[in-house]
């Protein structure tokens, strides 16, 4: 079946609402939850603020917590999408160092770093800092499947799985030591050079591990 460029860009209209309206309601809820706190604040108050239905907020959003951490697949691709887009001749391990080393400017997937009040409203919630843990592990997984496609490993093979855990861990002491600076208000400069020591240290400790693993072929 031939779609015409009318019913195209039809649908290009309604998805660019749908993110639209998904961009809101997050910015609206993060902003309420960090003036009040993520318990405090309720599903219908949310979408009063957002001049929407309740329906409409957990139809975009059916667990509240992603209301926060509205990033989505992007966080939980970032680590594995870096693998698969490796340099021919770079390894996971220099592809996840050089990746990381160059989002340090910025609020990035990659890197952890936010606005202070986003890392406080993580740390004072319980169900926050839940959900983040269930992140970590589901970009942990989609980290080993990509592993696992980059070398051709076996079913049974567990290199990956330990390869994928070790590197995620780099990423989760990363983004905590980040979130612990963003909270003291650690100056710009003082946060980017101690985030890049600690990286360095760290991506360098695997280094006798994972050097060379998962490398790109160069004629790929």
């Amino acid at each position: 079946m031939t779609t015409t460029p009318a019913a195209s860009a039809e649908r290009g209209l309604r998805d660019r609402k749908k993110r639209e309206t998904r961009d809101r309601l997050a910015h609206v809820a993060t902003l309420l939850f960090i003036e009040r706190g993520f318990e405090q604040v309720t599903i219908a108050e949310i979408a009063e603020a957002a001049h929407v239905s309740k329906m409409t907020v957990s139809n975009y959003f059916p667990l509240k917590e992603d209301l926060v951490f509205d990033a989505g697949q992007s966080v939980l691709d970032s680590l594995a999408r870096t693998v698969r887009e490796r340099t021919p001749g770079e390894s996971a391990l220099h592809a996840l160092r050089r990746a990381y080393l160059a989002t340090l400017g910025e609020q990035h997937p990659l890197n952890g770093r936010c606005t202070p009040g986003f890392a406080r409203l993580v740390h004072d919630s319980p169900r926050l800092r839940a959900r983040e843990r269930e992140i970590d592990e589901q970009r942990e997984a989609a980290l080993a499947a990509a592993l696992t496609e980059a070398t051709r490993a076996a079913a049974e093979d567990p290199t990956p799985d330990l390869s994928a855990a070790q590197l995620a861990c780099v990423h989760r002491v990363l983004h905590r030591t980040a979130r612990a600076l963003i909270r003291q208000d650690t100056p710009e400069d003082a946060l980017v050079e101690r985030l890049a020591s600690l990286a360095h240290t760290a991506f360098a400790a695997l280094e006798p591990a994972l050097a060379t693993y998962a490398t790109r072929p160069a004629n790929d």
